[in-house]
């Protein structure tokens, strides 16, 4: 079907031609609207006798998912409902999700969407997404081909091994792309008729799983080495051959694969780990933000990370390549950034280090002045020594930043900034309120997950979501849009600033570096701009005549068209 509405040139009405009649209709997502069909589309696609015979308006489909949302007692209740009704009616949920991101967002995906992958088996209800397994080498492209999409389509897609702070899910990650690509529709107007959320299930190593009989998954250990990489090849080929303008991004690979597949394919067609590159330009822009309130330059910080993984990595090359546009030399900035992983300071002379370790390691010359510190130096070691400005967390150790921790950095440093990133809530460094209990109210504090504004000594501290859904629907608007032959580091930093850009003096003000929110769509709209822009002047794009407006006639907004018969 053609999923772009046309217009009446006679009457200058936009119109959606449609195929489909009577129940097919009704059980189509995306088609769907309810008991909102009017009368002549009733009569015109046979569904006189199926409806209700009251046509409610859209605002009083809203009043009625109110009321049932209401209803629920939990937000893994809340998640169940919503995922139901996106299954029936995509305009009326993401109509749902845009009037109510602040609320909504959190429930659809971080924190919530731990628990829905965690039971994702018994929870399960209907087909979403695509699944492919090891059973399907080589006819992977013939199972792309039966999935009817808008062009260019954007992919969200994960093989399990690294859900959140969970670990393996076998099938129940499904979730985490399902999610993602949720929030690239609220967030930026990618329209649901462009997104496949894919999981490449290869079995899975989680024995709870694998004993438990509703585990719907494909029933093997996890498969690897060569096997692994030929079936991961295969899907990577197949999806440039069935759809050669695609985005494609990678999800929640482990730190094993995660570095080789973005290495081996993001110039075979346009590409990008969310984990690595996605992560790392939200935490800049919220470094530029926080700069910007507390004085100084962003060369002037030292930066200490909890996790030394792709994450981990991908920050650090991050903020070295934004200390560098800043004027200092990239091997100068590295140096000022320490990684830790559950042993401490990752060092140069460790056995035995991952290759991502080895890029983040500190040479063992560096440290030879410390003052005291033990053999392999612990996070306060590295604190009291380093003396950072920012310490953040991608470790998914829940308390990791303890008062001897923060108390040391909070005394050298008059405005510390403190991140801990890790999700879902639970597995937080530190909680924001004990954070400014440590620091007397002096820390200026993001987290990963959302928490309540905290109130310290009579002021009101709020606190902003370093989420990477400030980046990423952004990326993809920008990238769908223009249709760039790869996607460039320097794209990644573009988007950093632009979501800086973002953050007006209101929020810096009560301590909060990241926007709003509910102003996600104009955030997403802005990062858009600035990474269409600069793949234009990379030269992995070619221009456009107004990019604004090309952008904004990408934008899909959740609004019912009149439908005709195809062909009428």
């Amino acid at each position: 079907m053609n999923f772009r509405p046309l217009v009446d040139h006679e009457t200058g009405e936009r119109y959606l031609p449609v195929t489909k009649r009577g129940d097919a209709l009704l059980h189509d997502p995306f088609l769907n609207k309810g008991a909102a069909f009017s009368r002549d589309e009733r009569r015109a696609f046979g569904l006189r006798g199926l409806l209700p015979d009251h046509i409610p308006t859209l605002d009083e489909q809203l009043l009625r998912v109110r009321t049932q949302m209401d209803a629920k007692v939990s937000d893994l209740d809340k998640n169940i409902y919503l995922s139901s009704l996106m299954d029936r009616n995509e305009t009326l949920f993401y109509r749902f999700v845009m009037d109510n991101l602040q609320e909504v967002v959190p429930i659809i995906y971080t924190p919530t969407v731990a628990s829905t992958c965690k039971y994702w088996s018994r929870l399960y209800r209907s087909a979403h997404g695509m699944y492919i397994t090891p059973r399907d080498r080589g006819r992977i492209a013939d199972l792309l081909l039966s999935r009817a999409v808008e062009q260019p389509p954007v992919i969200v897609v994960t093989d399990n091994e690294r859900i959140l702070g969970l670990g393996d899910q076998g099938a129940g990650g499904m979730g985490i792309p399902i999610g993602k690509l949720a929030l690239y529709t609220a967030a930026a107007g990618i329209s649901p008729a462009r997104c496949i959320p894919i999981s490449i299930d290869v079995g899975t190593n989680n024995a709870e799983l694998l004993e438990d009989p509703l585990y719907l998954g494909y029933r093997e250990t996890r498969l690897r080495g060569e096997a692994y990489d030929q079936l991961i090849e295969e899907f990577v080929h197949a999806v440039k051959e069935v759809f050669p303008d695609v985005l494609l991004q990678w999800e929640d690979f482990s730190n094993r694969t995660s570095f080789h597949n973005l290495e081996l394919y993001r110039r075979y067609l346009p590409s990008f780990n969310d984990d690595i590159q996605g992560t790392a330009a939200m935490v800049v822009g919220g470094l530029i933000a926080a700069t910007r309130h507390s004085g100084g330059k962003l060369t002037d910080h030292r930066v200490v990370i909890a996790g030394a993984g792709s994450a981990g990595y991908g920050i650090r090359e991050q903020i070295a390549h934004a200390m560098a546009d800043g004027g200092m030399d990239i091997d100068e900035a590295r140096s000022r950034i320490y990684a830790l992983d559950s042993r401490g300071l990752v060092l140069e002379d460790r056995r035995n280090l991952t290759d991502i370790k080895q890029r983040l390691a500190t040479p063992v010359a560096d440290i030879a002045d410390w003052d005291e510190h033990t053999p392999l130096p612990s996070l306060l070691d590295v604190v009291r020594n380093v003396k950072p400005t920012v310490l953040i967390g991608v470790s998914g150790t829940q308390g990791l930043f303890g008062e001897d921790v923060i108390t040391e950095m909070a005394q050298h440093i008059d405005r510390p900034i403190i991140l801990p990133l890790s999700n879902p809530t639970s597995n937080a460094e530190v909680t924001p309120k004990a954070a400014l209990s440590w620091s007397n109210g002096r820390a200026i504090v993001a987290t990963g997950s959302p928490f309540a504004p905290v109130d310290y000594d009579g002021v009101e501290h709020r606190i902003g979501q370093a989420n990477n859904v400030f980046i990423f629907p952004g990326m993809g608007l920008g990238v769908v849009t223009i249709k760039p032959r790869e996607i460039t580091d320097r794209m990644f930093l573009a988007g950093a600033y632009a979501l800086a850009d973002q953050v007006g003096s209101d929020l810096l003000a009560v301590g909060q570096i990241y926007p709003n929110m509910d102003d996600v769509r104009a955030v997403s709209r802005a990062v858009a701009i600035a990474v269409a822009q600069e793949a234009i002047d990379e030269g992995v794009a070619d221009p456009v005549d107004s990019l604004e407006e090309a952008i904004d006639d990408v934008m899909w907004t959740p609004e019912y068209l009149p439908y005709r018969p195809a062909g009428d």
